[in-house]
């Protein structure tokens, strides 16, 4: 058994043709041209006998059931157990739509069939084939990016703004990998927690803000090099026009900003040495709140005109209200005290990966990491499948887009404390592991 650390990288492009439907605002948000080309890259790591694949896709969700479907294929091509692989979104929204959310329109399964699971498919076997002798180097740069989006007006609402009073984690970290013996570069690993929408007023397709930042740091370090997001929950792009949604010359203007922070960290990166891989699996387990009585379902429908017309969060709060009503009308049923999902950490030593199926809000991942006994705790938002936003406990009075998708998502809808919960079951699971 070889008992070397061991990685290898690859990427395929997976650039959908001019026409396809971006992802993210209006259902039928069609492309007009191509900005950038977007791509898949793989990330396999191994040692002792254990391989795991880590994947970042440059798209903004994958539906639970779609992602399934990938690794399955993967796992299947590799030769690994599906539990060991991660596959991450980059949340572009200028990317066709995988997620198929009620009022966000259909999965492009066409896109999916015909480009977007080859390429991934020749990412993962070409990533695992390429395994060698390994070792990295870690190198974190605080970077202001990002910046919360959920703005308070005057009157008490919440809006998708520039919140400059607003958490949001400003850490970015450059894990490079490169091979022990030739010391030529793997991979370079970026890591930052921002939703990809600086370009979401666009009709480009492309990679959004990140674009910008990964070939800057793969130029100058002559090393592939590709983007993990993390807490995007309630982040949005700084842009300078002082909103996190616009067109393509802010995506290119803000992308320079963050091509400069990954260069900073990657130069800030200290000695490399053997990572120690270690693949920790396990079942989270989230309560459920209390569903409403028929009685209140059906007062709610009540208030909907025009359903016909309805889109993004309001036609999402009417799916699950008319989904609500035929459930009890269906006679109820077993009703789940609980959701659970495959969980699975990767560590490579100092660094550990906590991968999420929601869009994270950034207090509950910065919580995470002070209590993890790992010095850098990297949590991913939008892997392993889309459950849509995980908003810390506090804000869920305040209401919001983000809110309404947490309470609205899903026929059963989690508690409100889940935050607290999923940071349990995380701690438990490291524990339990690193005993």
């Amino acid at each position: 058994m070889d008992t070397r650390f061991l990685a290898g990288a690859a990427r395929a492009d997976s650039t959908p043709p001019i026409g396809t439907c971006l992802y993210g605002y209006m259902p039928n948000h069609k492309s007009t041209y191509l900005h950038d080309p977007i791509s898949v890259t793989a990330l396999a790591l191994s040692q002792h006998g254990k391989t795991a694949l880590m994947m970042t896709t440059e798209i903004g969700n994958i539906q639970t059931a779609l992602n399934d479907e990938l690794a399955a294929v993967l796992a299947a091509d590799i030769g690994i157990p599906v539990e060991h692989i991660l596959i991450s979104c980059t949340h572009t929204h200028t990317a066709p739509n995988l997620a198929g959310t009620p009022g966000w329109g259909e999965i492009d399964r066409e896109y999916f069939d015909g480009i977007f699971l080859p390429a991934a498919r020749k990412a993962a076997t070409e990533a695992v084939a390429k395994l060698a002798p390994a070792e990295l180097a870690i190198g974190v740069t605080e970077s202001k990016v990002g910046i919360n989006r959920r703005i308070q007006y005057p009157d008490g609402s919440i809006g998708l703004e520039q919140n400059p009073y607003g958490c949001f984690d400003p850490n970015m970290t450059v894990i490079a990998f490169r091979n022990a013996e030739t010391k030529e570069g793997i991979l370079n690993l970026i890591h930052y927690g921002c939703h990809g929408t600086s370009a979401g007023h666009d009709t480009g397709i492309g990679r959004d803000w990140s674009g910008p930042m990964i070939d800057r740091l793969q130029t100058e370090s002559r090393t592939l090099t590709a983007f993990w997001n993390g807490a995007v929950g309630d982040v949005g792009p700084r842009n300078s026009n002082g909103s996190t949604a616009a067109i393509i010359a802010y995506t290119e203007e803000l992308g320079g900003v963050a091509a400069m922070d990954a260069m900073r960290a990657y130069r800030a990166r200290g000695g490399y040495h053997a990572g120690k891989l270690g693949i920790f699996t396990d079942t989270v387990h989230l309560p459920h709140q209390k569903m409403p009585s028929l009685e209140e379902v059906e007062a709610k429908l009540a208030t909907f005109t025009d359903v016909e017309s309805l889109f993004n969060l309001k036609k999402l709060e009417y799916e699950h209200y008319k989904e609500t009503e035929a459930f009890w009308k269906n006679g109820g049923g077993e009703i789940p005290t609980e959701f659970t999902f495959p969980q699975t950490l990767i560590s490579l030593g100092d660094v550990i990966f906590i991968p999420f199926p929601f869009e994270m809000f950034s207090e509950i991942v910065m919580r995470l990491r002070i209590y993890s006994p790992y010095p850098y705790t990297l949590s991913l938002s939008n892997t392993n499948g889309s459950n849509l936003y995980l908003p810390s406990e506090d804000q869920l009075c305040r209401g919001g887009y983000e809110v309404g998708c947490f309470l609205y998502g899903h026929l059963f809808p989690l508690a409100s404390n889940t935050d607290q919960h999923i940071i349990d079951e995380n701690m438990r699971i490291i524990r339990e592991h690193t005993k």
